[in-house]
């Protein structure tokens, strides 16, 4: 049976192969592990392997990770990659390094109220629903310019770029239009002036090759990882 090391090791070669194809730097590309619904001891394991970087999808959980694996913290980076509500602003501002799915303005406002002096700025992006279903989250391509420029001002975070979980497609070529969408936008964002933004949170266990074609940054993989989940799940933000 593959261990987590093994399937590390080969979602790396997956990225290296899809960075060759695109004529980018390995070194240009960030994985995310996403480690929702496995406990701390599978986290514990991938980090003896050499991954640092992981993304949750629920708070509490990925609360109780934190203190079960509080003796590491120095060398992990916890990122938030499923919805937040209002309610839960306040720990997700004190105990994560980054939060991929900002999806209103309100929600930013707040991480940035409650974000402690004593850390470092909060990394976010903003969630955008680039394919337009009624049941993501995000916001609307069109709303996200104003966000950003309104997000970029907020004194304890700072913003990284752009999120999107697109609609499953069955080939390449239908898997690289959403990607290549949000990176389009990316990059009209970065012509309008502000702050340069220098992340494509986009890409998971059935997609990345597309992700990493049409320029993703940082790619969420669980499943290659850490195995099988119900379908619904796999599906929530990173998979």
């Amino acid at each position: 049976m593959a261990t987590i090391a093994s399937k590390i090791q080969e979602v790396s070669r997956r990225i290296a192969r899809a960075c060759d194809a695109a004529g980018r730097p390995v070194a240009s590309v960030t994985l995310l592990a996403v480690s929702k619904t496995f406990g701390a001891d599978t986290v514990r394991e991938a980090l003896a392997a050499g991954q640092t970087r992981f993304g949750e999808n629920y708070v509490q959980e990925a609360l109780d990770k934190m203190a079960a694996l509080a003796d590491a913290r120095a060398r992990l980076e916890w990122h938030l990659i499923g919805p937040l509500q209002s309610n839960k602003t306040r720990v997700v501002a004190e105990s994560f390094d980054w939060v991929h799915s900002v999806d209103r303005l309100k929600i930013a406002q707040r991480l940035s109220e409650q974000r402690p002096a004593s850390l470092p700025p909060l990394q976010v992006c903003l969630q955008v629903n680039i394919s337009g279903e009624a049941s993501k989250s995000g916001l609307a391509p069109t709303e996200v310019e104003a966000v950003a420029r309104a997000v970029s001002a907020l004194p304890r975070l700072r913003l990284r770029g752009l999120m999107a979980i697109p609609e499953p497609a069955g080939d390449l070529v239908a898997q690289r239009r959403p990607h290549r969408e949000l990176r389009e936008l990316l990059e009209r964002l970065n012509r309008a002036g502000g702050p340069t933004l220098d992340t494509l949170s986009m890409g998971m266990t059935v997609d990345l090759e597309a992700a990493v074609l049409e320029g993703a940054t940082l790619v969420r993989v669980g499943t290659a990882i850490f195995g099988g989940r119900p379908p619904a799940e796999a599906a929530r933000s990173g998979g």
